[in-house]
């Protein structure tokens, strides 16, 4: 069994070793010295159906040092996912199934898109609170419906990102147990030595984020690897960090060198490499019949776990017909759609408000609604009103908490919530001040990526933050957020288009949106409609069949805009005014719809929004211009600055009439 267990170490090295060097690109380092800790936890310790790749009880493995995707694939490859050798000899070219970076919905058996170093390490922390959190609310004596653990592979570079240290002081202080770290520890970057610039204690670290912490000296004794995981799982109080010390490149003739990390070893190399290995065939790609023999058996082995739960499953049915019912409820797709038809969710009182205000009476309407709700702030819930009322809030002491406190860590918390999200069973949301969305962007853009529907819900929109200064107004944020792919960034102007974010958001499958909200009061506008989901829409029309020009806005400057409206009336000049509260949604529509909106024959057009002009331009056109903000905000009470910038109505109107 020994030499089995060494010959199909072996096989996920010579694989990842001729994957790369086919493609003559990627990193062959992390495959060839982490590979015996990956075999290890896949073939012994890690509950997993190849058959079945989607078993929500599944045990979960992240690679967050996403450029060893090579080792990942061969392991897809040989344990039966349905990576074959040619999706192998594809690596990293055109269509294939096993690009650079592991891809999330792109290839069987990936769990998050990884790559960007440390985003796996949220993700991690977000899979593990759902689990628990999760298994707090179904799980009941005899009947651990929800029972997995989440494994992470991270390197040094993960060590170093910041969002690990906010990910991890996380996890430490809920407590979650079922949360383990294999630190591959190698002592290698690109650069070079990581005495260049990481000298740290990395396990005094982890220690004193309240993990387990463990170590096994040798890489490639599977037997100390099994020991530590064990130990690791069987700590039901801490979350597991194991340091395992391995050699980069491992093997081959550049092992221990930076060299190994991210270039092909060469034809010469590969070939010493088996050699080193006592790998026999020399062909490339090639796995004998024996070794597949035994990966099938070890992936039965996964099979056989999942049917028991399955039997597991059917009897909680029976025992638990009501929770049951529940289950499936938290893990329907269709969560949310029924609000179009509900009059009470759309109701709203008539006084003016925040939009931030207004979004926080629709959470606590729909918690009940869409159940699942699992999500919370960066240290601001009562400044994004984002708390739901009775639900608990989440801890190591209340796992069945649905209200997240992630501290003061922005970038972790987006990472989190991909996790929680991808994790399934959940809606989450994560909110921060919009200006903080500089914090979040790379794990908003992995979302956007990944096509899951996260939700982010950023207040303090604009300038009418007023005294915080420049440093809380957001300017060129809206522009920034618009410019991701497959984003909705969406400014409401009321608690109608408020309602429709929200509407948009829960009943998205692929797209991630954002909602932008004010911290000052917005008065309730007659002409709002549901139709705010198609992202555009004519908020106020004129009398005459052509418009003498067209007002657009967003926001809080919609109702400006209607006031402009009002004085260019009184002077004879009829213009039609255009809420615009998210413009990746109104892009979609028919040209048709865009047409009976924005005119092609109304050339005289002015956009209108407190942030960056960048974003207008397709809307207004060589005729048309902006009055908008490509400069940074100022401290002083939030309707001192808007008149100084121009944002009053008779400024309005003298731009429109400037056209």
């Amino acid at each position: 069994m020994k030499e089995i267990n060494h010959t199909a170490v072996n096989a996920i090295r010579i694989l990842s070793a001729d994957g790369v060097q086919k493609a003559n690109s990627g990193h062959p380092g992390l495959p060839l010295g982490a590979a015996a800790m990956a075999y290890e936890l896949w073939a012994n310790h890690m509950n997993h159906n190849p058959k079945d790749p989607n078993w929500i009880n599944r045990d979960r493995f992240v690679l967050s040092a996403g450029h060893g995707s090579m080792m990942l694939y061969s392991l897809l490859h040989l344990f039966g996912y349905g990576v074959s050798i040619e999706d192998l000899k594809g690596f990293r070219q055109w269509g294939s199934k096993t690009p650079g970076h592991p891809e999330y919905g792109h290839t069987v058996g990936v769990e998050t898109t990884t790559g960007p170093l440390g985003a796996g390490m949220s993700n991690a922390v977000g899979f593990a609170m759902a689990e628990t959190h999760l298994a707090s609310i179904f799980n009941r004596k005899g009947y651990p419906i929800v029972d997995h653990f989440t494994f992470v592979l991270g390197g040094d570079g993960c060590m170093m990102e910041g969002i690990t240290s906010e990910a991890m002081s996380l996890a430490g202080t809920l407590g979650l147990s079922k949360l383990i770290v294999m630190y591959d520890s190698n002592q290698i970057s690109i650069e070079g030595s990581t005495d260049l610039a990481f000298r740290e204690n990395v396990q005094k670290r982890f220690k004193a984020y309240g993990f387990q912490v463990l170590e096994v000296e040798d890489g490639n004794d599977l037997k100390a690897i099994a020991k530590a995981i064990e130990e690791a799982k069987a700590d039901d109080t801490h979350p597991s960090f194991i340091e395992i010390k391995t050699k980069i490149g491992f093997g081959s003739p550049k092992e221990g060198s930076a060299s190994a990390h991210g270039e092909p070893l060469g034809v010469d190399n590969v070939a010493k490499l088996r050699e080193k290995l006592g790998w026999e065939n020399q062909e490339s790609f090639a796995v004998s019949p024996e070794i597949y023999q035994h990966f099938d058996k070890l992936a039965a082995k996964g099979a056989r776990k999942e049917d028991e739960w399955n039997t597991l499953f059917e009897n909680y049915k029976l025992e638990y017909p009501e929770l049951a019912q529940k289950w499936e409820v938290y893990h329907s797709s269709a969560l949310g759609e029924d609000l179009w038809n509900d009059e009470s969710f759309w109701a709203h009182e008539t006084k003016p408000q925040a939009t931030r205000n207004l979004s926080g009476v629709i959470l606590n309407k729909i918690k009940d609604q869409v159940p699942n709700l699992f999500g919370g702030s960066a240290d601001l819930a009562p400044s994004t009103k984002t708390n739901m009322k009775d639900a608990g809030d989440f801890s190591k002491e209340n796992t069945n908490g649905a209200n997240i406190h992630f501290g003061v860590r922005e970038l972790a918390m987006a990472g989190i919530g991909n996790g929680i999200l991808i994790h399934g069973g959940l809606t989450t949301y994560v909110s921060t001040f919009f200006v903080f969305a500089d914090y979040m962007k790379p794990m908003m853009r992995l979302a956007s990526i990944m096509n899951i529907p996260m939700i982010y819900i950023l207040t303090h929109d604009s300038i009418g933050v007023g005294e915080d200064g420049p440093t809380h107004e957001p300017i060129e944020q809206l522009s920034m957020l618009r410019s991701q792919p497959n984003l909705n960034v969406f400014r409401p102007a009321d608690a109608v288009e408020t309602a429709a974010a929200w509407y948009v958001a829960l009943t998205s499958k692929g797209t991630p949106t954002v909602m932008a909200l004010s911290r000052q009061n917005l008065v309730q506008l007659d002409g709002s409609s549901k139709e705010a989901v198609k992202g555009g829409y004519v908020v106020s029309k004129t009398n005459q069949a052509i418009p003498d020009g067209i007002l657009i806005a967003s926001g809080s400057e919609v109702g400006l805009a209607l006031e402009a409206q009002q004085k260019l009336s009184v002077e004879g000049i009829e213009v039609s005014v255009v809420s615009m509260p998210c413009q990746e949604l109104f892009d979609q529509q028919s040209t048709e719809y865009q047409e009976n909106v924005l005119p092609l024959a109304v050339r005289k057009r002015l956009a209108i929004e407190a942030g960056a002009s960048q974003s207008w331009y397709k809307y207004v056109g060589l005729d048309g211009k902006t009055l908008t903000i490509d400069h940074y905000g100022a401290s002083a009470p939030g309707e001192k600055i808007f008149e100084e910038f121009g944002f009053t109505a008779a400024h309005v109107v003298e731009l429109f009439k400037s056209l």
